[in-house]
Order: structure tokens, then sequence, then C-alpha cells
């Protein structure tokens, strides 16, 4: 059996109210009193107090954040994003603290999960060591907005770094061109509302040509990426996007040239370029334009060009990518592949090359070399940096007449520093 105690209302001695029924309202204390939960107590369906719980486990890699809790997160031993709730009601509150000052070093992304933050539809940085951040949830126009901030995280930041032969400034953008190896240093990777991509070109080292009946080298491979915010005219084999970069040293690689043919060595066949690497971007040296008696054409970038008594030509895009790095050479002492067009079949010119102002003017890379030249001089070569192939000749014997060298290749790398 139960008991039950029915009042309206309960007061103090002095006769004020300090429980009071009225209306299905239940109003807890008098005017001018502190209600307070008994040590040990809880309560529930009170709402928050604008504050957060602090989370006592130190978060060292990517998570989502639960409303209403606070975080220390420690990007000492790398970069870590943290996701805001999804679905998230006004009033819902996340904090966030820089634990060991290393956010610079690291940076923390907070990841807006769909919804706005500060009224902009992209992820925000934090960048600055110690930071320590509130994010309280407003509505669907504004989002999440920052309170209690000692950082201006809506600022926007640009790509900085160091490094290439030369460095050249375009407007808001840099340029940085390696015409031999060296390192792309980062020094800051920006974000979202500045710029945390970089366009870029590489280019590998053209073929060399072949030596008697023989065909021009192939173009090297040609891959440009361009950021949807970059300002300039690329190639017509542009990628749609650029690259991300973070903070740290990317190795460039600038591939050379490969050599003409030259008797006595057998068959005659140019030698095949080098390839140029930049991050995840490797472009395969240019194929060797075929001898007489030597070896078919050679595959690469762009295919070499057979030669007259061996006349399969070499395919290019080897290996394949897209968008298409080159092309195949032309058969039967044909001219090598370039990275817009295929070589010319018998004696014919060499591929066209690929035009891109990615450096601010236009350049024109990889084209192919012309297969199987009259006469006893020396083919000509590709010039420095151009990726160009190497020109064939038909001079047989042990005459001076090699066939065409491949020009080496080129790293460009560009993108908005303000």
């Amino acid at each position: 059996m139960t008991s039950t105690i029915k009042v309206n209302n309960i007061q103090n001695q002095c006769g004020a109210n300090i429980i009071n029924e009225n209306s299905n309202t239940i109003t807890l204390g008098a005017s001018g009193d502190t209600v307070t939960l008994a040590s040990g107590a809880s309560q529930t369906g009170f709402g928050r107090t604008g504050t957060v719980d602090w989370q006592t486990t130190i978060k060292t890699g990517d998570f989502t954040a639960a409303s209403g809790e606070g975080y220390f997160v420690n990007t000492t031993s790398g970069a870590i994003t943290v996701t805001l709730p999804a679905s998230p009601s006004a009033g819902d509150i996340v904090s966030i603290k820089d634990y060991a000052s290393t956010f610079n070093t690291n940076n923390c992304t907070i990841g807006r999960n769909s919804q706005p933050i500060e009224g902009e539809t992209f992820d925000k940085v934090l960048d600055t060591n110690g930071t320590a951040i509130t994010a309280v949830y407003g509505d669907a126009t504004k989002g999440w907005q920052f309170v209690n901030s000692n950082e201006i995280v809506n600022a926007a930041s640009f790509v900085a770094a160091t490094g290439g032969n030369t460095v050249a400034t375009c407007g808001d953008f840099k340029v940085h061109t390696f015409t031999s190896p060296g390192t792309f240093c980062v020094s800051c990777a920006g974000n979202a509302g500045g710029s945390n991509k970089v366009s870029y070109l590489v280019v590998a080292g053209g073929g060399g040509a072949g030596k008697a009946d023989a065909g021009g080298g192939g173009g090297g491979g040609f891959r440009e990426g361009k950021t949807p915010s970059t300002p300039y005219t690329a190639s017509p084999i542009v990628a749609p996007d650029g690259l991300p970069v973070s903070v740290q040293g990317y190795p460039i690689t600038v591939g050379g040239g490969g050599a003409g043919g030259l008797a006595p060595t057998p068959g005659n066949p140019g030698v095949k370029g080098s390839n140029s690497i930049f991050s995840t971007i490797t472009s395969t040296g240019g194929g060797f334009g075929s001898g007489n008696s030597g070896p078919a054409g050679g595959p690469g970038g762009s295919g070499g060009g057979g030669s007259a008594s061996n006349p399969a030509a070499g395919s290019g895009n080897e290996p394949p990518v897209s968008p298409p790095q080159g092309n195949d050479g032309g058969t039967n002492g044909g001219g090598g592949g370039g990275a817009t067009a295929a070589g010319v079949a018998t004696g014919g010119s060499g591929g066209a090359g690929a035009t891109t102002n990615i450096s601010g003017s236009p350049i024109t890379k990889s084209a192919g070399g012309p297969g199987d030249r009259p006469g006893g001089s020396a083919g000509s070569s590709g010039a420095c940096n151009s990726g160009d192939g190497g020109q064939g000749i038909d001079n047989g014997g042990p005459g001076p007449g090699p066939g065409g060298s491949g020009g080496s290749g080129i790293v460009i790398i560009r993108y908005k520093f303000q």
C-alpha cells in the first residue's frame, strides 16, 4: 500500500511559499532563496548553465565532439580534426583547449559537419599555440559561433613556402620553379578560407632519339593540376584540382633527358628520359626512339617513334594516369609522341606539346622529337627543361651523327599567398 500526500503549497515559518503548484507550474524557492541539490544528488531536465563538462581523457586523434563537453586536444604527434556534433540545436556548446601548445606546428581543424561556422561554409583551422575556444550553436544562418576565444579563428590563412631555383610573384600568387632537384618547404599549410592547395606542373625528361632510319624520342610525361581559385589559362589536359599540402618538406625530382642513340650501340636506340616527381605526382620519362635493327620505340610518358627496320612505336601514358600524360609515337621512322598528340609516321614530325600559363606567361612543354632526319649530322636535342624528345636521323654506321637527346624536365608550383 502506497501513501500519498497532497498539498498545493509548502510555506516556510515566515509564511512564504517555497514550493508552489499553480496551473501545472511548480516553483521551487521563494524570491531571493537559493535552491541547492544535496551532495551526490544529480539533476535532469533543467538545461545547461552555459558551461561544459571537461573530459579528462586527452584527445590525440580525430574525434567527433558531443554537446556540453570540453576537450583537451594534444597535436604533438600530428594534426587533429574535431568534428562538431551533427544536427545541433540552439544552445549546444563545445569547448576545445590546446593541451600542449602545439596548434601552430600541427593544426587543429574544426570540422563544421554541414553546419555554418560564424556564417561561413568552410572548416576553421586553429593554428595559434595555446588556443582555447568555446563554440555555441545559434541557428542555421550563423551556425556555430565562437565565444570566450583567445584567437581570431575566422581569419583566412594562406600557404607559405620556400624552395626552387626561382620564386616569382604573380599578383596574389607565388610561383616556384624547379629546373633541378630541390625541396619545396611548406611552413604554413593555410586553410580553406585562404588557400590550402597548390597548382602544379610536373614535366619529365624527354626520350633520346635513335640513330639510322630512326624514330624520334617521346616527350616527357606532362601532368598539370589547377586549383579552382587559381586564375590562369591551363593546358587542355589539366586535372581539375590541385594538391593539398601540409607543413613539411617535399623533395622535388627533375628528370634528365635521355641520350640519343650512337653507334656502335647495338641497334642504335636512344635512351628513355627520367621521371620527375612532386608529392604524389610522378611524370614518366619519354620513351626512346628506335634505331636500325634495334628494339621497337620505347614506352613512356609519350612513346618513342619506331625505326624503318622495326616500325613499331612506343605507347604513351605509361603507366596510365588520368588525364593522360602523353601519346603514342609514330611508326616506321616516325616522330615521338607529345603531350597533346601522337607522333607522325615515316619521317614525320613529333607530337605537339601542351601549353600552360601556370608561370604567368605561356610555356609549351613535352613535344615529341621528329623522326628519321636525312643526312649525317646529329639530330637536334630537346632544350633544357622543355621535356621535349630528341630528333632521329637516318644516317647509319659509325659516323658522327647521333640521335638527338631529350630535354630535361621541370616542376612548377603555384599557390595563393595573400
